[in-house]
C-alpha cells in the first residue's frame, strides 16, 4: 500500500497483521548508500602507491582489547617461532613446522614494498588464487602460508593466533580502498632470461653474495641454539627447518623476483645489488636444494 502525507510517499507493508512503515526518507537513503559503493561496474579502482607511504604504528592505539589483538598479530608476524614455531614450551601451540618468522619473506614488520608486504591485502580478499583454483580469504592466505612457507598446520580460524593476524593485516591496510590497485603489493615483475636457469652459475652467486649471511651451506644462523625458540638472524634457505616445497619462494619466477629486488640485506627495488641473470641463477640454486616436501603438492 502507498499513502502520502502532504507530498512526500509512505509505504507500508502488512505482515502478520502488523503493519510496518517506513518514510520517504529511508529509500533515499539506502539510494544515497549505493552510491558509495567503492568499486562501481565500470569505474576506475583508485590507485594507492605503498612507496614512500606512511605505515600505522599498533603501538600508538589506545590501550584496550584491539591494541592487545593487533600488536599480538604484530608480534606472532615478527616472532612466529616464540609464539607458534616447534620449539615452544606449550606443544599445543607448536604449529608452525620450523623455526621461521612470517617477517623472513615479508620484510620490514610485513609493511616493505615489493617485499610481499600485507598492506593493503584486506582491501583485495576475497580473491582468486589460481594455485588454490578458488576464492580464498584472509584467513586462507594465512592458512596457506602456514603449511607452506611455516611447513605446519593450519590455524583454526577461531583461534586468537588467527583472529591475531587477520587484526594486523586489517591494521597496516587501513586507508586502503576497496579493490584498489596497489603500487609496491607482492613483488616487483621483471623479465626472466630468455634461457635455462643455470644452478651451477647461481652456486657461485650464492657463494659470493649470500653465504655470507645465509651460511655456506644454507642452514641461516641462528640467535640462540636449537630448542631455545629464539629463531634466525638469517633464516635458512634450505634444509629440514627451511619452507617446504609448496612455497611460493620455492618458484623460480617467484624467488627470482624477490632476490632481484630484496637481496642482498639492504636492497631495495630502486637500488638492486644483482643482474637479472645473476638473480635468476641464485634462485634456481637456492629452490634446487634439498627442503621438507609439501603433501599432495600435484593438486596445485
Amino acid at each position: 500500500m502507498v499513502r502520502t502525507r502532504g507530498t512526500r510517499e509512505v509505504r507500508s507493508v502488512h505482515t502478520h497483521g502488523r503493519v510496518l512503515v517506513w518514510p520517504w526518507w529511508s529509500t533515499a537513503l539506502a539510494l544515497d548508500l549505493a552510491k558509495l559503493s567503492p568499486v562501481q561496474a565500470g569505474e576506475v579502482p583508485q590507485k594507492v602507491n605503498l612507496v614512500g607511504r606512511e605505515v600505522p604504528d599498533p603501538a600508538r592505539l589506545p590501550a584496550g582489547s584491539y591494541r592487545d589483538l593487533v600488536m599480538y598479530g604484530q608480534a606472532l608476524t615478527t616472532r612466529t617461532f616464540a609464539h607458534i614455531g616447534p620449539e615452544v614450551a606449550d606443544t599445543r601451540m607448536r604449529l608452525a613446522g620450523n623455526n621461521l618468522a612470517c617477517t623472513s619473506c615479508h620484510s620490514a614488520e610485513a609493511t616493505k614494498p615489493y617485499a610481499m608486504p600485507w598492506v593493503g591485502v584486506s582491501a583485495v580478499f576475497p580473491q582468486y588464487r589460481a594455485r588454490e583454483d578458488d576464492i580464498s580469504t584472509v584467513e586462507d592466505r594465512v592458512n596457506g602460508c602456514m603449511q607452506r612457507s611455516m611447513n605446519g598446520k593450519p590455524l583454526p580460524l577461531d583461534s586468537r593466533e588467527m583472529k591475531a593476524y587477520v587484526a594486523y593485516i586489517a591494521f597496516l591496510s587501513q586507508g586502503v580502498p576497496v579493490g584498489a590497485t596497489i603500487e609496491g603489493a607482492g613483488t616487483m615483475l621483471s623479465k626472466m632470461p630468455n634461457r635455462r636457469a643455470s644452478p651451477e652459475a647461481g652456486q657461485v652467486v650464492y657463494a659470493a653474495k649470500c653465504a655470507v649471511c645465509h651460511g655456506p651451506d644454507g642452514a641461516g644462523q641462528r640467535v640462540g641454539k636449537p630448542g631455545d625458540a629464539q629463531g634466525y638472524t638469517f633464516p635458512p634457505l634450505w634444509g629440514a627447518d627451511s619452507f617446504n616445497t609448496g612455497a611460493g619462494m620455492n618458484r623460480l619466477a617467484m624467488a627470482t623476483r624477490f632476490v632481484k629486488h630484496n637481496m642482498p640485506l639492504g636492497t631495495t627495488h630502486l637500488t638492486p645489488q644483482l643482474s637479472d641473470d645473476e638473480a635468476y641463477d641464485v634462485a634456481a640454486f637456492m629452490v634446487s636444494r634439498p627442503r621438507p616436501v609439501k603433501p599432495q603438492l600435484e593438486a596445485d
